[in-house]
């Protein structure tokens, strides 16, 4: 008698399919056990085209993260003359890196480890015609590891099969098989089962896209398998459960796992993020012709007849004369002070409710806590900052930045930048395309800019996106080792906070050779979507992460630590339930505007990096078309899945 873990151990591979109803041929050979699945093109031109202009045509491209940076990449390499604007001094965006300075020695920091997945197709064909591939190198396996061991570790590996004989190979990799609990003949269980494995797009978001991940569990889902592999895998979307999408989860497995013939298994750069893939993007585009613009922040879009006309924009000037909105934190606030914004960028209004100052650390990007004699503190490293935001001690060298309130309302602040005689002159930019790449918050911003002719379908659809839950990073250096039986990157459940661990002085070059000649450590704990009411400042952030690391990795408990560093964000796309519809498509209502970004709606599988750069290229299609040329062929994996919902 079967018991209730996972049913398919006892059935032949052609039980299974029969089970399975696959009775087409074509659909046995291209999931056969010993035939890898090739990628799926989507959207290949039936005709021969020219790759190239003939005559100049110009684009300019909003944010230099890995959505625009694919699509200035693309264009620039068809010809066009490309203009990449970037308002922050790091060009990158989620993979940008900066420096940090820890004793004598200075090295590179990030938003956090990135995992490569082999059907990153469109993203891993960049990195091969950038001639980068071997700045990358495999983690070999990887590991899921629980809290107080309610179950065994899990250990993922390369397999190069897809659906059902993936999900074979997970059964015998498993430690915690007989603790699935799946049993196909309990009606929720195969309707959770068929939703799993029947993915295709769009309607597996018309029919799951109106309910949370926690609502749809709550329906039936199989207890083992949430806890062991849906609830890791489910945060690593960056969206908690209670506000993502059913149908964006289904889709997301999909794509890492149930449509994916290559496996679990990732690689890792070298270096930092900036060195091993940002540069060597800006160096094609520079090469090319582009130009790329730092510290570019736009403060006008002019639009006219359903097209774009211009933009300015003014660089290097962080107390920018454009004006922008932030919401009251409801977690900071008391009857004393009003606090807006979250994470990295959070502001306090002064007594006399003219004013704002900015409480972000002017060292290393921390946010200050205030204190009980009005003083302000950097919880990261030390920098002291009297009741106006002027430095008193620590190693911040400028005062607290002050902006003036424009506006206000019931639940937000309009500020501007209090204009100094060092104030830049604004630049203007008329271009044949524009392309959108920047993050939620900056495409809501860039939205507002928009003068004279705005269409409404746009506006509703660009007002309406979400950001998911905050995110935070805590990397610390200590000046003992540790035995880690692990994988280097391993995802971690059950804990309030802690979401995956990182050993960099096993990965990165600059960390390992600090190692060798220190005898030292650096961790990395990510915190993928937290609550804020949970957790409302960096300092209660920072004490979590310290209290968890040393639960993690006791040994650490003898060592002392050296330095710590934090990010901590609130501008990754939300995915909330209902959203999917009224989500932006690449190409826009208006005749020369492009979308680009994790945010825009997808029409194949992808998801995190692949997703951002799917989406560049997507946008670079588009112009390409309009001009004539040649698309880009890109690449995914299988569209659905093998059964029907």
């Amino acid at each position: 008698m079967l018991s209730n873990s996972f049913i398919f151990h006892k059935l032949s591979r052609r039980a299974v399919l029969k089970f399975l109803g696959v009775a087409v041929p074509g659909a046995i050979l291209g999931y056969s056990r010993f035939s890898k699945p090739q990628p799926f093109i989507y959207q290949q031109d039936s005709l021969s085209l020219p790759s190239r202009l003939t005559q100049p045509k110009s684009v300019v491209i909003i944010g230099a993260g890995l959505a625009g940076l694919a699509c200035a990449y693309q264009l620039s390499q068809r010809g066009f003359q490309v203009t990449l604007l970037e308002k922050s001094p790091n060009l990158g965006g989620k993979i940008a890196s900066w420096t940090v300075q820890v004793g004598n020695e200075t090295f590179k920091m990030e938003h956090g480890f990135h995992g490569f997945f082999p059907q990153y197709y469109n993203l891993n064909s960049i990195a091969q015609e950038l001639s980068i591939t071997n700045y990358f190198q495999s983690l070999k396996f990887y590991s899921v590891i629980f809290k107080d061991n309610i179950y065994r570790p899990e250990n993922f590996y390369p397999s190069h099969s897809t659906f059902p004989w993936n999900i074979v190979d997970l059964w015998f990799w498993s430690s915690n098989r007989l603790q699935w609990g799946i049993n196909l003949l309990k009606p929720s269980h195969w309707k959770v089962f068929k939703a799993i494995t029947g993915v295709q797009i769009p309607k597996i978001f018309t029919i799951f896209d109106k309910i949370s991940v926690t609502e749809w569990v709550k329906q039936g889902f199989p207890k083992g398998i949430y806890n062991l592999y849906f609830l890791p895998f489910t945060k690593a979307t960056l969206n908690a459960p209670d506000i993502l999408s059913t149908g964006e989860l289904l889709q997301f497995f999909h794509f890492y796992f149930f449509g994916n013939p290559e496996g679990l298994a990732f690689s890792g750069t070298k270096d930092d993020m900036g060195t091993s893939l940002v540069q060597p993007f800006i160096k094609a585009i520079q090469k090319n012709g582009g130009q790329v613009v730092s510290e570019g922040i736009v403060n006008q879009i002019i639009c006219n007849s359903e097209k774009i006309i211009s933009l300015t924009y003014q660089q290097g000037n962080s107390q920018t004369g454009v004006p922008f909105w932030v919401e009251r934190n409801d977690y900071l606030t008391n009857s004393h002070i009003t606090y807006y914004g979250a994470g990295d960028r959070v502001f306090i209004v002064t007594s006399n409710h003219q004013e704002a100052i900015s409480l972000t650390c002017t060292h290393q990007g921390c946010t200050v806590s205030r204190q009980t004699d009005g003083t302000f503190l950097c919880p990261c490293h030390g920098t002291l900052y009297d009741d106006q935001g002027k430095v008193f001690k620590g190693p911040a060298k400028q005062n607290l930045l002050h902006y003036k309130i424009v506006q206000q309302k019931e639940t937000s602040i309009q500020l501007i930048g209090i204009p100094t005689l060092s104030s830049k002159e604004d630049k203007m930019l008329k271009a044949d395309y524009y392309v959108m790449a920047t993050d939620v918050p900056g495409i809501k911003q860039l939205w507002e800019l928009v003068e004279e002719d705005i269409n409404p379908k746009v506006t509703q659809q660009v007002v309406t996106l979400t950001t998911a839950d905050p995110f935070a990073v805590g990397r610390f250096w200590f000046d003992q080792d540790f035995d880690w039986k692990y994988s280097d990157f391993t995802s971690i459940s059950g804990y309030k906070l802690t979401d995956s661990i990182t050993l960099y002085h096993h990965i990165q070059n600059q960390f390992i050779e600090w190692s060798k000649h220190t005898g030292g450590s650096v961790i990395e704990l990510h915190a993928y979507s937290y609550k804020e009411k949970d957790f409302p400042n960096q300092e209660s952030l920072l004490i979590a992460f310290e209290q968890e690391l040393y639960e993690i990795v006791p040994e650490l408990k003898r060592a002392n630590c050296l330095n710590k560093e934090l990010v901590n964000q609130k501008n990754f796309s939300g995915y909330p339930p209902n959203s999917y519809d009224n989500r932006p498509k690449t190409k826009t209502e208006i005749k020369n505007l492009y979308f680009a970004g994790d945010w825009v709606k997808m029409p194949f599988p992808c998801g995190l990096m692949e997703r951002a750069v799917s989406s560049g290229l997507l946008a670079a299609n588009e112009i390409l078309n309009q001009e004539g040329l040649q698309r880009r062929i890109l690449l995914t994996v299988a569209p659905s899945g093998l059964l029907k919902i």
